[in-house]
Parts: structure tokens; C-alpha cells; sequence
């Protein structure tokens, strides 16, 4: 082989090789889903009644403040 000849084989092996890692690349696609997005609110709400008991509380404890 001629000089020329390597150098250009060396061209075309290194051609290849970044071919071969373009092509290796990890693809990316960003889609939205098929299904409709829910989201559950299943949430106990007990605070409004707590604070009910708590009101009632205070108010039994200023009325009858002799039995504590």
C-alpha cells in the first residue's frame, strides 16, 4: 500500500467509527400520555370538627370552671 493509500483508509476507518458511535446515540421523545391525568383527593377532613370540640371544650370549661 501507498502512503496515500493508508491515510486514506485511516480516513474511512475513523469515518466509520464515528458512523458506528452517531448511530449508538440514546433517542429522547417527550409525548403525552394516552390516558387523562386524575388525581385522587380521597382526604379525611377532620380539622372542622376538632375545632368544633375544641371551641365547645373551652366554652363547658369557662361555664363549669368549679368541677376542674
Amino acid at each position: 500500500m501507498t502512503r496515500p493509500q493508508k491515510e486514506f483508509s485511516k480516513v474511512i476507518a475513523a469515518a466509520l467509527a464515528l458512523g458506528l458511535l452517531a448511530a449508538c446515540q440514546p433517542t429522547v421523545a417527550v409525548q403525552a400520555p394516552k390516558d387523562p391525568i386524575t388525581i385522587n383527593l380521597n382526604v379525611k377532613l377532620d380539622a372542622d370538627v376538632r375545632v368544633r370540640l375544641e371551641e365547645q371544650a373551652e366554652e363547658d370549661i369557662e361555664s363549669r370552671s368549679e368541677i376542674f
